[in-house]
């Protein structure tokens, strides 16, 4: 009776309980984030890697979370049957993030194998239980935050939980440096206090969630059977158009991402501290433009920030294909430049890419919609990683290489023109099928959306104003960025 009491739903929300629920999804934001970054990432592939883990297990481990969001088929039967979302949501995430505790006691109860073993088995469970949840708080989020504010509420709590994810990575990563050094035989011990750290602040995510209130479900006039109820979103035109969209852009995302960290800690022979450099630098250049994204995405639509972002971020991925292992002063220099416009773009890609689902889900039906959604982009993002496992070892040995060449009596000269080997294969693949899925983005309607040259102008314009605010510090170079910038707006004007 008292936990009916607590997770009560109710019919309206007062604002001010609609303002301390939104506190408290900030709280959670930021609990999560904590947990996110001390378990996963590169923590986690190092902590595997140290186990023993093949390029198929990292690729099993990066699918596993993805698979696991099958689970959410029969979450929403649980859904519309109780209609319950927060006491759902509170007890399976209390009950996922348990699994935290086996994985940390890892090295001191198993051994090399059998933790290996345990690792991907608590892994399985923790996503799996964690999928019910996942599905119920979108559900929930979908009807507590106002559809006017999704954009910049959303983009507030990442940004948020971005100044906390770069400030505890690079405090965990230095922390793994010197642990690696003063106890370089009890490496995995290191990682268990990470993990443990990451139990203690996913558990207070859950007493946030407890304590945000849930509107009621709006009532369904006709009851419809779980598979028409499942069949629905696909029956929708223009949100199909949005699942055959995503659904390869997860793909893409997925065949590459999960293989980055392995790239540069085996065949680039990074330290842990400056690939969490490397990381953090993403993460503060994706926190300086959430809040734009997020004011474009409200002021235009979702979509064309989406199409803006998501062509710059698959740029990106295709950069990665010219790094290539050994001494080269280009290296590093690339490596700072991928990471900057990478976190530039998943800034937007992110936010949107979650808030039009949010937005084209009608209301009372967002769990079917939502989990539609989320269940084919599961299915690819797990697809992918694990196929780039299988295919690890045979890209391994191969190299396709394109050349010109010039002959003369007295020389000859060879211009590499491109070249592709080991992991360069699945960046390039990836970059093929994430334009494909760009372009079936634009088969996508969405309420209010306008050219994608409009949201690029307005971006210059807003890029201009923080960096003339910046340089009128210094009178005699302050007019050079604007002449710059209003040249780029004038070029955009003629060509609208």
């Amino acid at each position: 009776m008292k936990n009916e009491k607590m997770f009560a739903v109710k019919d309206n929300l007062t604002d001010d309980e609609i303002r301390y629920g939104l506190r408290n999804i900030i709280r959670d934001g930021l609990t999560s984030q904590a947990m996110s970054t001390l378990t996963g990432g590169v923590f986690l592939v190092a902590f595997a890697l140290e186990l023993g883990a093949s390029n198929m297990v990292v690729g099993l481990l990066a699918a596993i979370p993805f698979l696991a969001q099958l689970i959410q088929i029969p979450s929403i039967y649980l859904i519309e049957k109780y209609r319950a979302r927060r006491a759902i949501c509170v007890y399976s995430s209390a009950l996922s993030r348990m699994f935290w505790l086996p994985i940390a006691a890892i090295p001191f109860l198993f051994s090399i194998e059998t933790g290996l073993i345990v690792l991907i088995t608590a892994l399985i469970l923790q996503s799996a239980i964690g999928g019910i949840g996942g599905c119920c708080w979108n559900s929930w989020m979908r009807d507590l935050v106002p559809s006017e504010r999704l954009g910049s509420f959303f983009s507030k709590r990442m940004s948020l939980a971005a100044v906390l994810g770069s400030s505890l990575s690079l405090a965990a990563g230095f922390y793994i440096d010197k642990w690696e050094n003063l106890f370089p035989e009890h490496k995995l011990y290191g990682y268990s206090a990470l993990f443990f750290l990451g139990f203690i602040a996913g558990m207070l995510g859950v007493y946030f969630l407890s304590n945000t209130p849930e509107p009621c479900m709006e009532s369904i006039k006709k009851k419809q059977k779980f598979t028409r109820l499942l069949l629905t979103p696909f029956k929708d035109i223009n949100f199909r158009n949005l699942i055959m969209a995503l659904g390869p852009w997860s793909f893409a995302v997925n065949l590459a991402i999960p293989f980055f960290t392995v790239y540069m800690l085996k065949s680039l022979q990074m330290n842990m501290s400056l690939i969490i450099a490397l990381t953090v630098l993403s993460q503060i250049t994706n926190l300086a433009f959430l809040n734009i994204w997020g004011k474009f995405s409200d002021r235009f639509s979702n979509k064309s920030v989406l199409t803006i972002c998501g062509t710059l971020f698959m740029l990106c991925v295709l950069a990665w294909t010219f790094i290539v292992p050994g001494k080269n002063i280009l290296t590093m220099p690339l490596l700072i430049t991928i990471h900057v416009f990478t976190g530039i773009s998943t800034a937007g890609v992110s936010l949107t890419s979650g808030n039009i689902g949010f937005k084209l889900a009608p209301k009372g039906q967002a769990t079917a919609y939502l989990a539609s959604l989320s269940l084919v982009n599961s299915i690819s993002s797990g697809i992918a990683p694990v196929l780039g496992g299988v295919f690890a070892d045979f890209f391994t040995e191969r190299q396709l290489s394109w050349k010109l060449e010039w002959s003369s009596p007295d020389s000859q000269i060879a211009f590499q023109i491109f070249n592709l080997h080991s992991w360069g294969f699945f960046f390039f693949f990836a970059f093929l099928i994430g334009l494909y899925a760009i372009h079936r983005l634009t088969m996508v309607k969405e309420p209010g959306e306008v050219e994608e040259k409009v949201v690029v102008y307005e971006f210059i314009y807003e890029l201009g104003r923080s960096i003339k605010s910046i340089y009128s510090i210094k009178n005699r170079l302050r007019y050079t960025p604007q002449f710059a910038l209003l040249a780029a707006r004038n070029s955009f004007r003629k060509g609208k």
